[in-house]
């Protein structure tokens, strides 16, 4: 990607690159961090959220295994780096209209709603589409009445859930899960969970547009 920009400013655009010295560091600093992070993400974050999503089946009370799944979508989404960059430029950009933490907040709560709806249709083994078409007839009728402002921030919202925290632990939770449900398909109802909280974190921003006007 860097090479691309590269090629993009200084054959297309002919245009000189500032402080070259610092791009090759940071070049350099960003290839090491992403090895380290996928290393560690591989290691830890994976086998952990499969662990976790495992032994979530020893929990007899159904409805607190679906509380988890909020929690852990919800807590997951407040780090996502992703959608701390997005809200900050969001407050930037709307002049503070809609603040950098009422909008991650909306985020992570609709995440968080997702991930307890990917937990209730794994546990009742109920057919993605059962779940998603309705979603997304929510979303599409919320978009039409919302304020046009707020359609494009919540998609992209949506989108930046889907970041390097929160796609392995919330994966990895649901596969675990699915694998230790009698007569469940870690195929079937393992994945799907993304989108769900991508539709869930969307929706909420759609409302929050809706009642502060924006």
């Amino acid at each position: 990607m860097v090479f691309g920009l590269l090629f993009f400013q200084l054959i297309v655009l002919k245009s000189p690159v500032e402080k070259p010295s610092s791009l090759l560091g940071g070049y350099f600093l960003s290839l090491v961090g992403l090895f380290l992070f996928l290393k560690g993400i591989s290691l830890c974050l994976i086998p952990l959220g499969e662990s976790v999503g495992s032994n979530l089946v020893v929990i007899d009370n159904k409805f607190l295994t679906i509380v988890i799944g909020f929690l852990i979508g919800y807590l997951s989404t407040l780090a996502e780096p992703a959608l701390q960059a997005l809200a900050m430029e969001v407050e930037e950009i709307s002049i503070g209209v809609l603040p950098k933490k009422l909008l991650i907040q909306a985020v992570a709560i609709g995440f968080g709603l997702g991930m307890a709806l990917g937990i209730f249709k794994i546990l009742y083994q109920i057919p993605s589409t059962t779940v998603i078409i309705p979603l997304l007839i929510i979303t599409i009728i919320l978009a039409y009445f919302a304020p046009k402002a707020i359609v494009g921030i919540a998609f992209d919202s949506a989108s930046a859930t889907t970041g390097p925290v929160n796609i392995p632990i919330n994966m990895a939770v649901a596969i675990g899960l699915s694998k230790v449900i009698a007569a469940s398909d870690p195929l079937l109802n393992g994945f799907g969970l993304v989108g769900l909280t991508s539709l869930g974190s969307a929706i909420t921003v759609l409302i929050l547009g809706l009642l502060i006007g924006m």
